[in-house]
C-alpha cells in the first residue's frame, strides 16, 4: 500500500513544512505541535484527517522519549490523562458530525485561544485545585477529539505557573503523548481510522525527530518571553489561514 496515494503534491508538501516546523516548537518550549500541526494540515487535507495524522506523529515522538517524560513530569499530569480519555471519544463526535468548513473555523478559534493564553502573566507554583485540574483534563480531552489539539487549556495550566520549565514541558509532553492515543482509538471504534496515515506518518517521523532534537538544542538559549511572542505569532498566522481557507 501507498502511503502517498490519495494525496496531492500541496499536501505533502504542507505535511511536510508543518511537520518540521511543529516538531521544532515542540522541543522548544514543550507545546505547540499539535496547535500547529492541525490548521496547517487542514489546508490540504480533510479536518478528520488532519487530526488522525497529528495524532499518530504525536503518539511516535511522544514514546521516543517517554521514560524522560514519566521521570520529570507533575502528577498532576497523569490525573489530565485520565479526564482526557472519558472526554475525548465525545470531542470526536462533535468532530464527526460537523462540516469540514465549520470545522476548520472551530481548529483555527482552538488555535487563537492557544495565543491569548500564552500571553497571560505568570501564577504561583502551587498546584491548582483537583476541581482545576479535572476541567482542564476534560476540555483537553473534548479539543483532542475534536481537533487534535489537547493543548490550549493544557499550555496555560503549567506554562502559567511558576514552576521549573523541565517539569512544565515533560507533564506537557506527557500529556500530549497519551492524548492522541485516545483519539485514534476512537476513530478506530468509530471506523473513520485511515491506516494509510500511519504509514505516512512513519514517513515524516525522521523530519520530526530532527526538528525536535533542533528544538531542544535551542531551547534554553532565548528569553522567556521571546519564544511566547515567537509561538504566539505562528499560532495566530495558523489560525488565520485556516479561517481564510474556511470562509475563502
Amino acid at each position: 500500500m501507498d502511503p502517498l496515494a490519495g494525496y496531492g503534491t500541496a499536501a505533502i508538501i504542507a505535511a511536510l513544512v508543518a511537520a518540521f516546523g511543529s516538531a521544532f516548537v515542540r522541543g522548544l518550549t514543550g507545546f505547540g505541535m499539535a496547535i500547529l500541526l492541525v490548521p496547517i494540515l487542514a489546508l490540504a487535507l480533510t479536518p478528520v484527517h488532519a487530526v488522525l495524522l497529528a495524532n499518530f506523529l504525536s503518539v511516535f515522538i511522544g514514546l521516543s522519549e517517554i521514560r524522560r517524560l514519566v521521570r520529570n513530569a507533575e502528577r498532576s499530569a497523569w490525573i489530565i490523562i485520565g479526564f482526557v480519555a472519558v472526554t475525548t471519544p465525545v470531542g470526536f463526535y462533535l468532530l464527526s458530525v460537523t462540516t469540514p468548513a465549520i470545522a476548520r473555523v472551530v481548529i483555527a478559534l482552538i488555535a487563537l485561544t492557544a495565543f491569548f493564553a500564552i500571553l497571560l502573566p505568570r501564577r504561583g507554583a502551587v498546584d491548582h485545585h483537583m476541581a482545576t485540574t479535572g476541567g482542564v483534563g476534560a476540555l483537553s480531552g473534548l479539543m483532542t477529539g475534536y481537533a487534535g489539539m489537547p493543548g490550549p487549556p493544557v499550555v496555560p495550566y503549567y506554562v502559567g505557573r511558576d514552576i521549573p520549565r523541565e517539569v512544565a514541558k515533560a507533564s506537557m509532553m506527557l500529556i500530549f503523548t497519551f492524548a492522541p492515543v485516545f483519539g485514534l482509538a476512537t476513530a478506530a471504534v468509530v471506523g473513520v481510522m485511515d491506516w494509510s496515515l500511519a504509514l505516512l506518518a512513519a514517513l515524516l517521523f525522521p523530519l520530526i525527530l530532527f526538528g525536535n532534537w533542533l528544538g531542544n538544542r535551542v531551547s534554553g538559549r532565548i528569553e522567556d518571553r521571546t519564544w511566547r511572542i515567537c509561538v504566539g505569532a505562528v499560532l495566530g498566522g495558523a489560525a488565520l489561514a485556516a479561517l481564510w481557507k474556511a470562509f475563502g
